[in-house]
């Protein structure tokens, strides 16, 4: 068979032991396919939506119930986006609990853990741009934190928000930084994040010499697998879009929502928790600043793995690597459930 442009994206053959599902999850090749089908159903969204304080959330419902297919798009978009967060940090977790970040692909996995970061503030900027009630607790917190970074927070804040008062300035300045100041960003780390994993050679392995199996698969057979994963990842996108639509709630400027109820999106909840521990420049700023310095410093901070043992779960000689970062994503579970209940 000849190979056509796709094939080309990966490499002619990858180690048949390290494709197989269980040890992937699927993750990096889910997180792509939820990219593009993000990019084309923004892209549809954008025909309709309205970046302006009077007629945004109008738009939304518009979009929602007058035009043809608009809700199912618009849920689509949705729940993307939401699961987007979970395959690509299910993604990380198992670049460091496989130890597949030792050199050569330390930068590579800062390249990845600068996507999800990204990811997430797009996720927000997204959500904000529904401009209804349920998002000026969120908008207001979230941008006040930035000021109170000292020497920098104002300016901070002024470019973010782009006024003195989020709730009454902020729509056009987030829908600017969701579809370029972010989003190209982000695709640009993407792409360069794709092209070092084809450059070394797909996915992590143990050297040639070291290996169990010397038994590879080829490009087609990836590509197989891969276009299966996205048919029944589609499947799933379309009953979530048909039977549990997006959210969607008055206007912003018709009844305020009692501050009792307002609520954080869920993937910052765990912040929203801390902030209730105290100084918002500490819990809020400085303790996320942590978890990721920590996020980041694991191809740094840890020995790598033993050569012999790459591309198998849990390696031994990584074993501070994996209590690290085990130790921070259950706080942050923990953290997120206590808001809940709470």
């Amino acid at each position: 068979m000849r190979p056509n442009f796709f094939h080309h994206l990966h490499p002619p053959t990858i180690p048949a032991e390290q494709a197989r599902f269980r040890y992937t999850l699927g993750a990096g090749g889910l997180s792509v396919f939820l990219v593009l089908v993000l990019g084309v159903t923004g892209l549809l969204e954008t025909f309709y939506y309205l970046p302006s304080l009077n007629e945004a959330a109008a738009s939304v419902q518009i979009i929602t119930c007058h035009v043809p297919f608009g809700g199912l798009i618009r849920n689509l978009h949705y729940w993307s986006g939401q699961l987007l967060l979970f395959t690509s940090g299910l993604h990380l977790l198992r670049v460091i609990f496989t130890g597949a970040y030792a050199a050569p692909r330390r930068f590579n996995y800062l390249l990845g853990l600068g996507a999800f970061l990204l990811l997430v503030l797009i996720d927000f900027t997204g959500y904000i741009l529904r401009w209804d009630q349920d998002i000026c607790w969120a908008l207001v917190t979230g941008t006040n934190l930035l000021k109170t970074i000292p020497g920098v927070g104002n300016a901070l804040y002024r470019l973010a928000v782009g006024g003195q008062n989020a709730c009454q300035s902020a729509l056009l300045r987030f829908y600017a930084w969701h579809l370029f100041g972010l989003t190209l960003p982000a695709a640009v780390l993407t792409i360069w994040h794709l092209f070092r994993v084809r450059r070394d050679g797909g996915i992590a392995a143990p050297p040639p010499k070291l290996r169990r199996s010397s038994e590879r698969i080829t490009r087609f057979e990836l590509v197989r697998r891969e276009v299966l994963a996205m048919l029944v990842a589609g499947t799933v996108l379309l009953i979530l879009a048909t039977f549990f639509p997006a959210p969607i709630a008055a206007p912003i400027n018709s009844h305020p929502l009692p501050a009792e109820d307002a609520r954080a999106p869920w993937f910052f909840l765990w912040i929203q928790q801390m902030l209730k521990w105290g100084s918002p420049l500490f819990w809020g700023v400085i303790v996320p600043a942590i978890f990721a310095g920590l996020f980041a410093g694991i191809p740094y901070l840890f020995a790598p793995p033993a050569p012999a043992e790459r591309g198998a779960w849990f390696p031994a000689s990584a074993r501070s690597a994996q209590i690290t970062a085990a130790l921070l994503s259950l706080l942050i579970l923990l953290l997120t459930l206590w808001s809940l209940a709470g």
